[in-house]
């Protein structure tokens, strides 16, 4: 999935002459935190909740109160995992996808990204889930799934998560079995460390209330 895929259609742009308490207004109305500002159909930048309350007079046009905006955007193209990086590290409630010409095409919500993980990943399948504590330099994906293949059982998605300060990673596999037992000891077998392990019905019931509660969230 690429960035266009997941444009809003329900978050609009800001106009320069906008005033900064239409803005936070729009902010509200819409639940985020930054909106993209347009003068003359072109992308000036993206504007912050926190940056108007930063001015003293929230009545001026976005264009008086501030003499530059940042503008972080994705093109298009861009996958979604470029467009998650994007919006973590610059802290973002939207961000504005422009084409090769930097012409503007809409803006990615937060929100919006949800759903579509939520509705096209391995979420919402029915599995368990292993954590595995493995040294980096031990890590082999194409080894562990042939473990979990082993005993009859697919990986349906993985996630790596990791530390600059440690040489271990911790390795989260969503697999399509409730009943781990047996690919649990596999991995004991093989010298895996083992840190966490979701299975069984418990699990599943957990889950799919998670989910329930996370998509009543998202449509509130």
């Amino acid at each position: 999935m690429i960035a266009i895929d997941l444009i809003s259609e329900q978050i609009p742009p800001l106009k320069h002459t906008d005033t900064g308490n239409v803005a936070l207004q729009w902010m509200e109305e819409f639940k985020v935190t930054h909106l993209p500002v347009m003068k003359n159909e072109n992308f000036v930048g993206l504007v912050s909740e926190d940056a108007i309350y930063d001015q003293d007079d929230a009545d001026q046009t976005l264009h008086e109160l501030f003499d530059h905006l940042p503008r972080p955007y994705v093109k298009g193209s861009m996958h979604i995992y470029e467009v998650l990086s994007r919006i973590s590290e610059e802290h973002l409630s939207v961000l504005p996808v422009l084409d090769d010409g930097e012409i503007y095409l809409g803006c990615i919500g937060v929100n919006d990204i949800m759903h579509h993980i939520a509705n096209t990943g391995s979420i919402k399948e029915t599995g368990g889930i292993i954590v595995l504590e493995i040294n980096s330099i031990d890590y082999s994906l194409a080894h562990i799934a042939q473990i979990v293949e082993s005993e009859n059982a697919k990986i349906l998605s993985s996630f790596i998560s990791s530390s600059p300060k440690s040489s271990l990673i911790e390795l989260t596999l969503k697999i399509n079995q409730l009943d781990l037992s047996r690919i649990i000891r596999s991995f004991q077998r093989f010298d895996y460390n083992i840190k966490a392990t979701f299975q069984k019905n418990n699990y599943h019931d957990d889950l799919k209330n998670r989910y329930d509660e996370l998509m009543k969230y998202l449509n509130m």
